[in-house]
C-alpha cells in the first residue's frame, strides 16, 4: 500500500499538469489578438449549381462535371429521361486563396463560359471580426449552337455580339453552427434571350437581320447547406427572378441535392427545375416548372488536384 499511494498522486499529477496543458492551449487557440477564419462554409466551390462562397487553395485544379437527364416526364420510351442527357465540363484553378478562374462547356445550347471569383470579405472571429463571407463573380458566356432559319431549314451562326451575355453576381454567406450555412446571391445577367429560331429574329429598315432582343434579368438567390454527419449534406438553392426583369417563358429555378465526400471527390445528387448549367443558362432559360414531372434527376462529380505551389 505504501509503493501504491505515491504511484497514484504521481498519476494524478500528471494528468493535472496535462490537463492543465490542454486548457492554456485551448486558450492560446482562442487568443483574441489572433484572427480564426471560418471554414467550410458550403462543401463545395458550387452549392448544387450555382456559386458557393468557398474558394479553392492556391494551385489546386478542380475538374468538375455536371450532368442533367431529361424531365421525368419523358415516359418510358425515353426511360423517364435517362436516354437524354446534358452536361457541363469545367476545370477550375486557385490563382491565390482568395481569387480563382473557370471555364467550362455545356452541351446545352453549346455553351462555352468561363468567370472570375474573388473573395472580398471572410468571415472570422478574434482581432478580425467578420460576421459574413462576400464573394464577386463576374462570368461571360457564348452560345455557338446555330439557329434554324425557319423558311430554308439551314442553320446560321449569330454574330459573337447577339450570342454573349454577361453576369454579375455578389454571394453573401454565412456559416451560423457546424452543421447550417446559408448564403444571399444578388445577380444581374446582360445579354441575348433564348432563341431557337431565326424567326424571331427582328429586322431593320433595310432587312438586315438583327440579333435578338436583349433584356436585362435581375435574380436574387438563395442557397443552405445542413450537415448532418461527417461526410454528408443537404443542400438547397432558389433564384426570384424580378417581376420587371422576368421574361414570359421563364420559370425560377429551384434545385435539392445531396452532398457526399469520399476523399478527394465531391458527390451530388440532386433534383431541380433546370436544365442549364452555367449562370445565364441557370437563370434565364429555366422553361420548366417545378412540379413532379417537369423535375430532372442530375449529379454533380469533382475531383481536386494540386498542381501548383502551397
Amino acid at each position: 500500500m505504501k509503493k501504491i499511494l505515491p504511484a497514484l498522486m504521481v498519476i494524478i499529477y500528471i494528468n493535472v499538469k496535462g490537463q492543465d496543458t490542454t486548457d492554456i492551449m485551448s486558450r492560446l487557440e482562442k487568443d483574441p489578438k489572433k484572427t480564426e477564419y471560418t471554414t467550410a462554409t458550403f462543401k463545395s466551390t458550387r452549392v448544387i449549381t450555382g456559386h458557393s462562397v468557398e474558394n479553392i487553395g492556391q494551385g489546386v485544379l478542380d475538374v468538375r462535371i455536371l450532368h442533367r437527364f431529361a424531365p421525368l416526364n419523358r415516359g418510358s420510351y425515353d426511360f423517364f429521361g435517362f436516354d437524354i442527357a446534358s452536361m457541363r465540363m469545367g476545370f477550375d484553378y486557385g490563382i491565390t486563396n482568395n481569387i480563382m478562374v473557370g471555364v467550362g462547356r455545356s452541351t446545352w445550347q453549346k455553351t462555352y463560359d468561363a468567370y472570375v471569383k474573388v473573395r472580398i470579405l471572410r468571415q472570422s472571429t478574434g482581432a478580425r471580426n467578420m460576421p459574413i463571407t462576400l464573394s464577386y463573380i463576374p462570368t461571360v458566356a457564348v452560345r455557338t449552337e446555330k439557329l434554324r432559319l425557319d423558311t430554308l431549314g439551314e442553320r446560321i451562326l449569330p454574330g459573337l455580339g447577339d450570342r454573349t451575355s454577361f453576369t454579375q453576381q455578389l454571394i453573401i454567406g454565412r456559416k451560423f453552427s457546424k452543421s447550417f450555412s446559408m448564403q444571399l446571391m444578388p445577380t444581374f445577367i446582360f445579354g441575348q434571350n433564348r432563341v431557337d429560331s431565326i424567326s424571331k429574329y427582328t429586322l431593320d429598315k433595310d432587312n438586315i437581320i438583327k440579333g435578338p432582343r436583349r433584356d436585362n434579368i435581375f435574380a436574387l438567390g438563395v442557397a443552405g447547406r445542413l450537415k448532418i454527419s461527417k461526410r454528408v449534406s443537404l443542400n438547397a438553392e432558389y433564384y426570384y427572378q424580378f417581376v420587371d426583369h422576368k421574361p414570359k417563358s421563364n420559370y425560377n429555378s429551384v434545385a435539392f441535392g445531396v452532398d457526399i465526400e469520399t476523399g478527394g471527390h465531391v458527390f451530388q445528387v440532386h433534383l431541380t427545375n433546370s436544365n442549364g448549367m452555367s449562370e445565364k443558362l441557370l437563370i434565364a432559360d429555366t422553361d420548366d416548372k417545378w412540379k413532379f414531372g417537369y423535375l430532372r434527376l442530375g449529379f454533380n462529380i469533382s475531383r481536386v488536384f494540386n498542381v501548383g505551389k502551397h
